[in-house]
């Protein structure tokens, strides 16, 4: 039976309305969970980059990638391991205040990428970037103090290797 791993799938597209619900309904087709998701403007001007994190047989991402880029809107579709792309997730940690001294909280800020961006009298809020084992790691740190929120984003990012599209959206140009 085929291992199934972690894929990043980078999905550039035109910014068209819907574009979203027809990406995620090739997903769902599939019974495949979408782990993470983000989309932002591109490198290329008014084009937009989806990235997903899924867990899933290379097979099944090979078929999922070609179905993708059937999509009109869809300018190119990539799948990566994880050895293939350098990626970050960024979280935010709301606390209560009356934590904010302890001096155990300030060595748990010793994770290298920890700091607080705001205070106020009730809370302060600490962010958090790191692979996804970092900010799963500083969770079950600061869960004991209480969180009184936690959000987390998708997975940002980019390839090691140079990719296509840089050359089919040249040719766009």
């Amino acid at each position: 039976m085929e291992e199934k791993k972690v894929y990043t799938v980078s999905v550039y597209t035109e910014n068209n309305i819907g574009i979203l619900n027809r990406l995620s309904a090739i997903f769902l087709k599939r019974h495949i969970n979408i782990e993470s998701m983000t989309v932002s403007p591109s490198e290329i001007e008014n084009v937009h980059r989806f990235t997903f994190a899924v867990i899933v047989t290379e097979t099944l991402i090979r078929k999922v990638v070609l179905q993708l880029e059937k999509q009109i809107e869809v300018i190119g579709a990539f799948f990566h391991t994880e050895d293939e792309i350098i990626y970050h997730e960024t979280a935010l940690f709301k606390i209560s205040t009356e934590y904010l001294y302890d001096e155990n909280i300030q060595n748990k800020l010793k994770f290298r990428r920890a700091h607080i961006i705001a205070i106020s009298e009730r809370y302060f809020v600490i962010e958090a970037s790191g692979l996804k084992e970092d900010i799963d790691n500083m969770y079950q740190k600061l869960k004991p103090y209480k969180l009184l929120q936690f959000v987390r984003s998708g997975r940002i990012a980019i390839s090691r290797p140079r990719m296509d599209i840089s050359e089919v959206l040249k040719e766009m140009n």
